[in-house]
């Protein structure tokens, strides 16, 4: 018995010797204490990484090869990037909310340059990481305003703001915010969409609140397009989804404008599909309802 207890000993430690191994791997290159979070920035097999939790622990923000930034590190970029094909013409006006590393603020800088980019970060610290170690410039055509991303779109609807592609990327350290989940605050999103307006929506693609979220942008949406791989990328279009030769086309178009930033679109126009693998049933989020941090286990 006590040789098994020893040999289970010496297995144990060593596991926690090649966990440690692997963890010192991963360099840590900078760390800011926020209001809101703790903004770190890891070096690690020769990308570079935003992260809200130690070692990573809880998904990467956003990653950049300092080799070659233009590529995208992470696939749900590229997914969001190609959602933004939708746009029946050249966006005139896009509004992200969350910044992240401002990868893709800074890809529609270059693939656009005329298309005014308005950018919502909460977090004025992710705002200097991302200028810091992320090549990001906050200069026009690209804005950045720090305020929460449900304040600006009331203020933004009110003053009568429209915009032709609209990119929901705001994660805290665990997900997207309560507040960023509801029916009333995408009725708000889709208020500040112009006709033919796109819609690009990162999330996660599992745990139980899947059924809820889906429910909940069907509600508003109607029918939408899903993009999975490691995250969910939810894609719609005021006054109906793109004929698929509308959609081939556009790729075309900008197929070898893309390509640098590893945003493949034929393999990505495989991706597009509007198959409905959530409870239909499951409950809408609503402003009284909206219960992210019990749903996403």
């Amino acid at each position: 018995m006590k040789t098994i207890r020893s040999l289970a000993l010496l297995a144990l430690l060593a596991l926690g010797l090649v966990h440690g191994s692997a963890q010192a791997q991963m360099k840590l290159t900078h760390s800011e204490r926020s209001l809101y979070r703790e903004v770190l920035v890891y070096e690690e097999d020769g990308l570079r990484c935003m992260c809200f939790t130690r070692q990573c622990r809880i998904g990467r923000q956003s990653c950049i090869d300092p080799r070659n930034p233009d590529h995208f590190a992470l696939n749900y970029t590229r997914m969001m990037l190609a959602g933004t094909l939708f746009a029946s013409a050249d966006p005139r006006r896009v509004l992200i909310i969350g910044l992240g590393g401002g990868s893709i603020a800074t890809a529609l800088r270059k693939l656009s340059p005329s298309t005014e980019v308005e950018v919502v970060e909460i977090d004025p610290a992710v705002t200097r990481v991302a200028k810091r170690f992320f090549d990001f410039v906050d200069t026009p055509p690209v804005r950045v305003t720090e305020i929460d991303g449900r304040v600006f779109v009331k203020r933004a609807g009110r003053e009568g703001k429209q915009y032709d592609v609209i990119l929901l990327d705001a994660f805290d350290h665990e997900y997207i915010p309560e507040h960023l989940l509801t029916r009333e605050f995408l009725l708000e999103v889709k208020a500040l969409l112009a006709p033919q307006g796109v819609l690009v929506a990162n999330t996660f693609s599992s745990s139980r609140l899947y059924d809820h979220e889906s429910t909940t942008y069907a509600s508003v949406f109607g029918t939408f397009y899903n993009l999975k791989r490691e995250n969910r990328v939810i894609v719609t279009r005021l006054g109906g989804l793109p004929t698929q030769q509308e959609l081939a086309a556009r790729a075309a178009k900008y197929s070898a404008a893309l390509l640098p930033y590893g945003a493949d679109t034929p393999s990505l126009l495989k991706m597009f599909n509007t198959q409905v693998d959530w409870d239909v049933k499951a409950r809408v989020l609503t402003d009284q309802y909206s219960p992210a941090n019990l749903l996403n286990r």
